[in-house]
């Protein structure tokens, strides 16, 4: 399927000299390069994984050193509008 788009001159000699060097294509060099760079399993497995699997590599990294920030929520975030409501008021 043909496919046009648009190079930097230093890009393009580099894909000239490599296909050059190999014996292949000018096109083979490319799929073979997006091949590498995005491979199909890899694309695949993360269209049908959840947004855990997605993050796995993240959950767990960042510490709060004992800290309970998910606690309390409702009642923090009333006394935050409430002080915010006082402080208006104040003026």
């Amino acid at each position: 399927m043909p496919f046009s788009f648009r190079l930097d001159k230093e890009t393009a000699a580099r894909i000239r000299r490599l296909a050059a060097a190999t014996g292949r294509t000018k096109s083979d060099v490319v799929r073979e390069a997006v091949a590498r760079y995005a491979p199909e399993d890899r694309s695949r497995h993360e269209a049908g994984a959840s947004a855990l699997d997605r993050l796995r590599a993240y959950v767990g990294v960042v510490t709060t050193e004992g800290a309970q920030y998910s606690q309390k929520t409702h009642a923090k975030f009333r006394a935050a509008l409430e002080q915010k409501h006082r402080a208006r008021r104040s003026r």
